[in-house]
């Protein structure tokens, strides 16, 4: 099946890449991993790629601030 959509065009990997990052910005880690029987850490990561992972940021920011006094 792969190789007959390569002929066609279309890029398998892309299109499941793009499909799985819609999803991780619409579902919490645990249901994403859940439906599409993935590892928690896999998706995990997958949301904090489509979404932004804010507690990074977050402390990101405040240390940027303390060094900054």
């Amino acid at each position: 099946m792969g190789e007959r959509l390569r002929k066609l065009g279309i890029r398998v990997a892309e299109t499941r890449s793009t499909a799985l990052f819609q999803l991780a910005t619409k579902l919490p880690s645990a249901i994403l991993a859940r439906t599409l029987g993935i590892h928690i850490n896999v998706a995990v990561k997958w949301q904090r790629a489509a979404a932004g992972d804010w507690a990074a940021y977050a402390a990101d920011v405040s240390q940027r601030v303390s060094e900054n006094q």
